[in-house]
């Protein structure tokens, strides 16, 4: 029996923004859709950086106005990201090793179908 892969768990479709979207807009849209993560893409629908409400708790201590704000400037930029065909077992060390709970999920020309949460990996181990 071959192990579960990203595809099994992930989330699609990814709620994707451009680094010019107001961080006020992309916190309602993330509240709005209960997400904790969003995907800033470019032109190309590749990842340029991830901003997750751990990041808007940060921007808040750091007392960021989120009308003033977009979330290119506060978005993570060095980014891990996955295929839907890696094994879960390899994606969860991969977020381990790094410290983070969401990794974008691309395709062959790196363009952002997805993404997979710590949310999701236990979703998945709980309903096995």
């Amino acid at each position: 029996m071959s192990e579960a892969t990203v595809a099994d768990c992930m989330t699609e479709p990814v709620l994707t923004v451009t680094a010019d979207d107001q961080a006020l807009d992309v916190a309602a849209a993330m509240d709005d859709q209960s997400i904790k993560s969003v995907v800033i893409v470019d032109e190309a629908c590749q990842p340029a950086g991830i901003l997750t409400s751990t990041d808007y708790v940060r921007m808040t201590a750091d007392g960021v106005d989120p009308t003033e704000a977009t979330v290119g400037e506060h978005m993570v930029t060095d980014i891990v990201t996955t295929s839907p065909d890696t094994e879960l077992s390899r994606v969860a060390s991969r977020m381990r090793a790094n410290d983070i709970s969401h990794v974008p999920v691309v395709d062959d020309e790196n363009r952002v179908t997805g993404i997979v949460s710590a949310t999701d990996l236990t979703v998945h181990l709980a309903d096995d």
